[in-house]
């Protein structure tokens, strides 16, 4: 089994002979981030983070996504912090992609590396911490935990994708596969983080039009989506933002396999007023 890649943004800056156009898009159902706008001149830092700068890939606003917000965060030797979440109400799913990362939660110590993973749900206490030699980037997507009354706030999970089995999707011989961080079966969750993965020439062979917003983020490989009325090609460290609704479909464009870390909303009733 090949191992895995973990695309992370380039930085730096293009040269000035390079040409203006780009794959960038952003309309009323979707946008693509390709990894290519990913530079220096567009990361930002964060109050209490030590030796940090990171890219925003989402955020809530109005007319688009409403349910989260997504990072690429990149921590140098030495960095961190000791109070990395404002709201006591955001639950949050750490991937590592590249370096190692050490996460305090309320009091054991987790060494995360590249596919290491981490559930926090809201409330906790958590540090992280950058204790190599080397930079390490891992995404950070945060939520505010929708509380229902009756139904109690799940347990962290602590993990990696290497050691999570692969479960083939109906009808695709193992082709099309999903490793969930999260039990999908448990109703305490009220979003969920997979890496979806397409062996080359596999599909999701239908239109998906649904009620769960995502990010996804192109860890591995190239493929080509149907988002909306479009046909876009997406390769590794591109980012695509989906609103809720919005017809998706893609195929793996091969060589290799096409692989990209997923977040959608769940197991919550729809809300009957507008946010």
């Amino acid at each position: 089994m090949k191992p895995p890649i973990y695309q992370t943004p380039p930085g730096g800056l293009p040269g000035q002979d390079e040409p203006l156009s780009g794959k960038a898009i952003f309309t009323e159902a979707y946008a693509v981030i390709p990894h290519g706008v990913l530079r220096d001149i567009v990361t930002s830092k964060l109050p209490h983070w030590r030796e940090t700068r990171l890219w925003i890939l989402a955020r809530p606003m109005t007319g688009f996504a409403e349910t989260f917000s997504q990072y690429i965060m990149e921590v140098g030797p030495g960095g961190g912090s000791e109070n990395p979440e404002p709201d006591e109400n955001a639950e949050a799913v750490l991937f590592v992609l590249d370096g190692a990362l050490s996460l305090s939660l309320d009091g054991a110590n987790h060494d995360l590396s590249p596919g290491g993973f981490a559930y926090i749900p809201p409330g906790k206490n958590w540090t992280l911490a950058n204790n190599a030699k080397e930079t390490t980037s891992f995404h950070w997507i945060r939520k505010k935990y929708s509380h229902v009354e009756g139904v109690g706030v799940p347990e962290a999970v602590i993990g990696n994708e290497n050691d999570l089995e692969a479960i083939p999707m109906a009808g695709s011989e193992g082709r099309w596969s999903t490793k969930r961080f999260l039990d999908p079966d448990d109703i305490r969750f009220d979003m969920h983080v997979n890496i979806v993965s397409l062996e080359p020439g596999a599909c999701i062979p239908f239109l998906e039009t649904h009620v769960m917003e995502h990010g996804l983020y192109v860890l591995e490989g190239k493929g080509v989506y149907r988002l909306n009325q479009d046909w876009v090609e997406v390769e590794a460290g591109d980012f695509m933002w989906l609103r809720a609704f919005c017809p998706q479909a893609c195929y793996a464009g091969g060589p290799g396999r096409f692989r990209y870390l997923l977040y959608k909303d769940v197991n919550r009733h729809a809300e009957l007023s507008l946010p």
